[in-house]
C-alpha cells in the first residue's frame, strides 16, 4: 500500500456560477455481479448538461427507512416473542413492590391505598402513556426517546446536520399554517432559541445514557436476587457462592446474545408466559380464599386518601410503589425489534390482566397475614407450590435482564446513526424482522459493567436503592417529548395537549421527588454512570458538527476542479493554477463516502500530485436498512462533467456483502455495460466549444437548462434540441447516432485498456488538526475528538482489497 499526505490548505470561494447537490444517504453494501446477467438499459438514468454532473440519484424514496407492518400469523408470533424479551422485568416486580414499599405490617387501609396506586399506575403509566400514547411516537418504527427527538428533527429545525444527512433523511416539516397559531408558536420559539434545542438534545441524550446505565444496574439486580431465593432451599448456602454463582450466569447471560432477539425470544417467552400465569392464578386463588374486598383499590379515591393519611411517609413509599413499572422505559425502546401492535397485544391481553391479578392477589392475602409483605410471592403461594414457583421465579428473574440488554443494544444504533457515537459493528440478526440487532461491542461492555457490579455490591439491598431513578426520569422525559410530537407532528393544538401532559408529568413528578430521595444510598450511582455517558455522546456530536463545518467549503462538482482544454487533455481550473494533467495509466476507483459532488480526495489527488488516471471512478456504497437489495436498483452509474469519469453508487442491504478481492472486476463490468447499453454519452467537443454548439442526446429523461436542454419525442424517436436562443431544432437522427456509437466505442476502448494496465483503490484519510489559536476549553474539547475519531476509524488494512493495489491519500484540515 503506498500512502500520500498532503497538507490542505485554505481552499478558494465557490463562484456563484458553481453548484452543489445535496441528497438523502443511506447506507450501501455489494454482491459480484455475474457477467452473465442482464443489463437493462431502463435501470439507468441519465441526464446532461454541458460542463455539468449528473445527478446521483441519491433521493430515491424506497431509500428512506420505512416502518415495517406486520399481520396474522407473523403478528401473533411477535407478540409471543415480545412477552419473552420485554415483560421479563416489569413482569417480576411482583416479587417485590410491596416489600420494598411497607417498612412494617400494614394496616387494611394503607394496604388498600398502595393496591390502589400500584392498579392506577399501571393503567395511566403503563397503559394509557405507553402502549397507547407514546408507542405511537416512534420514528419509522424505531422506540425509545432518542427516536422520538430524532422525530422531532425530522419535523423541526432542532439540528445541525452533517450535509450529507440530507440524504439519509425524510425531512417533513408542516408549513406553520397547518399547525395552527398556537403549534406554529411553539415550534418557531423551539427553533429560534439555542437554550431550548440545547435542552431537547440533552435530554434525548440522557435518556439514553440512563437506559444504559440501567442496562449495567439491572442484570446485576435480578440475576443476584433470583440466586439469593436458593438460601429458601439451601439456608446454609455461603454468601460468596451466591456472588459467583450469579457473575457465572450473568456471563452466560451474554455469551447467548449472539444468538440474536429471535431466538432468545422463542427461548425466553414460555418462561416468562408460564411466570405470569403462576402470579394470575395465584392471584384468583387468593382473592377467592382470604379478601375479596380489596378490589375497592379500583376507585383512585383510595390511592388519594392513603398518601393524604400518610404525608410525607406515603411520598417516600412511592419510590417503592414505581418498582410496579420499572421496565417500562425498555418496553418503548425495545419497539424497534418488535412493533406496535405486537407490544399493544401481548400487553393488554395477556400480561397486564396477570400483573393485576398478581398483586390485587397478594394484597388479599396480606390483609388476612399482614406479616406476609416482606416476601409478598413465596408466602402466598397455594401449598405444593413453592418450589415449582421458586424454580420458576429465578429462570423469571434471570430472563428478565433481557429487556434491558435488547434496549441497549436498540439505543446504541440509533445514537450512532444520528452521529452522536463513532460507527462500531452492527448485527442483524433476521432477515424478517430488520429492527432485531445485536451490538458485540456493547454487549461485551454491559457484561464487564454488571460482573462488577453483582462483585462490588453484592447484594440487592445496595443495588435496590440504586434502582428505579433512572427509570423514572426517562418517562419524564418521554413525556415531554412526545407531547411535542403531538404539537409538532400530529398537529394537535398546545392547548388539548397541555392539560394531558400536566396530569402525566405530576404523576413522573411525584415518582420521581420520591426516588430521589435514594440519591444517597446508591441512586448517585446510576446517575453518574448516566452523565458520564452522556458527555462521551454529546463529545462526539461536537467534534462531528465541527468536522462538518469544515468538510462544507469543499462541496464542489469536477468541473471546479477540472477543464478540458482544447486538444482534449485535462488541466486544473484557473482558481487552482490551470497546469496541465499528466495522464496516469490504469483505472483508479476512488472512494466516495458522500456520494455527490467530488470526493475530497480526488481533488486532493489532482490538486497536489497533478495528475489523474485514464479512467476515474467514484465508487460510493449505500446501505439501506433491508436485507439486501435486488440486482434491478443496486447499481446506479452516472457520468461526471470530466471526460472518463463515472461516478457508481452501490445500494445493498445488511446482509449483502460489499468490498471483495473482485471488487475492481465488479466495478468495471458495472461501469462498461452502462457504456454500452446505457444513454447516449457526452459529446466529444471541448468545453469552449460546447458553449458555442448545440448538445445533442438521446436520453429521453433530460432535466432543463438555462443554457441548453436536450429533449426526447416519444413519436417518432427524433432528438430535440433547444439552444441558448431558445429556438427549437430537430437534428437528424442518423449522424447523431454514428457519432453516439463512435463515442460507445472510444469510451468502452479507454474503459478496457486502462482496467487491463492495472486497477488502483484510492483511498483518503483526512486528517484534522485544530487551529492554533483556539481557545482552552474548545481546543481540549476538539483534540479529545480527534483522539476519539483516530481510534475508532475503519483501517484501510480492514478492506478486503489487494494490498498492493492501494493507495491512501492522507490530506490535512483544521476545525
Amino acid at each position: 500500500m503506498s500512502t500520500i499526505r498532503i497538507a490542505d490548505g485554505p481552499h478558494p470561494e465557490r463562484n456563484n456560477g458553481t453548484t452543489s447537490g445535496s441528497g438523502i444517504n443511506a447506507v450501501v453494501q455489494m454482491r459480484r455481479l455475474s457477467k452473465t446477467q442482464s443489463f437493462d438499459k431502463k435501470s439507468f438514468t441519465s441526464s446532461y448538461e454541458a460542463d455539468d454532473d449528473e445527478d446521483a440519484d441519491l433521493r430515491r424514496t424506497q431509500d428512506f427507512p420505512a416502518k415495517q407492518t406486520f399481520r396474522g400469523k407473523l403478528l401473533l408470533w411477535l407478540a409471543y416473542q415480545s412477552i419473552g424479551i420485554i415483560y421479563g422485568d416489569i413482569g417480576t416486580s411482583p416479587l417485590y413492590v410491596y416489600s420494598s414499599t411497607f417498612t412494617g405490617p400494614p394496616s387494611y387501609n394503607d394496604l388498600v391505598g398502595v393496591l390502589s396506586l400500584i392498579i392506577w399506575s399501571l393503567i395511566m403509566m403503563v397503559t394509557v402513556k405507553y402502549v397507547i400514547i407514546v408507542l405511537h411516537a416512534d420514528n419509522e418504527g424505531e422506540g425509545g426517546t432518542f427516536s422520538t427527538y430524532a422525530l422531532l428533527c425530522r419535523y423541526a429545525n432542532l439540528t445541525n446536520r452533517d450535509p450529507r444527512e440530507g440524504q439519509m433523511l425524510k425531512m417533513e416539516r408542516h408549513m406553520t399554517d397547518d399547525l395552527g397559531k398556537g403549534g406554529g408558536r411553539v415550534r418557531n420559539i423551539f427553533e429560534r432559541s439555542k437554550v431550548a434545542r440545547i435542552v431537547l438534545k440533552i435530554m434525548g441524550v440522557l435518556a439514553v445514557t440512563m437506559v444504559l446505565a440501567d442496562g449495567v444496574l439491572t442484570p446485576a439486580q435480578s440475576v443476584l436476587g433470583a440466586v439469593q431465593g436458593l438460601n429458601v432451599v439451601v439456608p446454609t448456602i455461603s454468601h460468596s457462592a451466591v456472588v459467583g454463582a450469579t457473575c457465572g450466569i450473568l456471563i452466560l447471560l451474554f455469551v447467548v446474545q449472539p444468538f440474536g432477539v429471535s431466538k432468545l425470544a422463542s427461548g425466553f417467552a414460555p418462561v416468562v408466559i408460564i411466570w405470569l400465569a403462576f402470579n394470575a392464578a395465584f392471584g384468583i386463588y387468593n382473592l377467592a380464599l382470604f379478601d375479596a374486598s380489596v378490589l375497592k383499590a379500583f376507585n383512585p379515591g383510595e390511592a388519594f386518601l392513603y398518601l393524604i393519611r400518610n404525608g410525607e411517609q406515603g411520598w417516600r413509599s412511592l419510590g417503592g410503589i414505581l418498582l410496579a413499572f420499572t421496565g417500562v422505559e425498555a418496553l418503548f425502546a425495545d419497539l424497534g425489534a418488535f412493533s406496535m401492535r405486537a407490544i399493544q397485544l401481548s400487553w393488554l391481553c395477556y400480561t397486564f390482566p396477570c400483573l393485576l391479578l398478581a398483586y390485587i392477589g397478594q394484597a388479599a392475602y396480606i390483609s388476612v397475614h399482614p406479616d406476609a409483605y416482606s416476601n409478598p410471592f413465596f408466602n402466598s403461594c397455594p401449598p405444593g407450590m413453592v418450589i415449582p414457583s421458586l424454580v420458576i421465579a429465578i429462570l423469571a428473574a434471570i430472563v428478565a435482564s433481557q429487556a434491558i440488554i435488547t434496549a441497549s443494544f436498540q439505543l446504541v444504533t440509533q445514537v450512532q446513526k444520528l452521529s452522536y457515537f463513532p460507527q462500531i459493528k452492527v448485527v442483524h440478526v433476521s432477515k424478517i424482522y430488520h429492527g432485531q440487532v445485536y451490538v458485540p461491542l456493547a454487549n461485551w461492555l454491559l457484561m464487564i459493567g454488571t460482573v462488577l457490579i453483582a462483585g462490588i455490591f453484592n447484594n440487592t439491598t445496595a443495588l435496590g436503592n440504586a434502582y428505579g431513578v433512572c427509570v423514572i426520569f426517562v418517562t419524564f422525559f418521554d413525556t415531554c417529548m412526545v407531547t411535542l410530537t403531538a404539537i409538532f407532528v400530529w398537529k394537535y393544538s398546545p392547548l388539548l395537549v397541555f392539560l394531558p401532559w400536566l396530569t402525566i408529568a405530576l404523576m413522573d413528578g411525584a415518582f420521581l421527588s420520591s426516588a430521589l430521595t435514594k440519591f444517597p444510598h446508591g441512586a448517585w450511582f446510576t446517575i453518574l454512570l448516566a452523565i458520564l455517558l452522556a458527555c462521551i455522546l454529546l463529545e462526539w456530536r461536537f467534534g462531528k458538527e465541527q468536522q462538518w463545518a469544515a468538510e462544507a467549503t469543499d462541496r464542489h462538482p469536477t468541473s471546479h476542479f477540472i477543464k478540458r482544454r482544447r486538444d482534449n487533455r485535462l488541466q486544473l481550473t484557473e482558481r487552482y493554477g490551470g497546469t496541465v494533467l499528466s495522464p496516469i495509466a490504469g483505472l483508479g476507483i476512488f472512494f466516495d463516502k458522500a456520494g455527490e459532488t467530488t470526493p475530497l480526495v480526488f481533488s486532493a489527488f489532482i490538486s497536489k500530485l497533478v495528475a489523474v488516471p485514464e479512467v476515474m471512478i467514484f465508487f460510493h456504497m449505500r446501505a439501506l436498512e433491508r436485507p439486501s437489495v435486488g440486482d434491478e436498483e443496486r447499481y446506479h452509474v452516472t457520468r461526471l462533467g470530466v471526460p472518463n469519469c463515472y461516478r457508481l453508487v452501490l445500494r445493498h442491504g445488511f446482509n449483502d456483502r460489499v468490498v471483495t478481492e473482485d471488487l475492481g472486476a465488479v466495478v468495471y463490468d458495472v461501469v462498461r455495460r452502462y457504456i454500452a447499453n446505457g444513454p447516449a454519452p457526452r459529446p466529444t467537443n471541448t468545453l469552449d466549444e460546447m458553449d458555442n454548439d448545440v448538445v445533442h442526446c438521446l436520453d429521453p429523461n433530460e432535466r432543463q437548462s438555462n443554457d441548453t436542454t436536450t429533449h426526447s419525442s416519444s413519436s417518432d424517436n427524433k432528438p430535440i434540441t433547444t439552444t441558448k436562443a431558445g429556438v427549437m431544432h430537430t437534428s437528424a437522427p442518423t449522424s447523431s447516432r454514428a457519432d453516439a456509437e463512435a463515442q460507445r466505442a472510444s469510451e468502452i476502448v479507454k474503459l478496457d485498456a486502462a482496467y487491463t494496465h492495472q486497477i488502483l483503490y484510492i483511498i483518503g484519510k483526512e486528517e484534522m488538526k485544530v487551529k492554533p489559536g483556539t481557545n482552552l476549553v474548545r481546543a481540549t474539547l476538539l483534540k479529545t475528538f480527534l483522539w476519539m475519531r483516530e481510534n475508532s476509524r475503519t483501517k484501510v488494512a480492514d478492506l478486503r482489497v489487494p494490498g498492493d493495489r492501494v493507495i491512501e491519500v492522507g490530506f490535512v484540515k483544521e476545525v
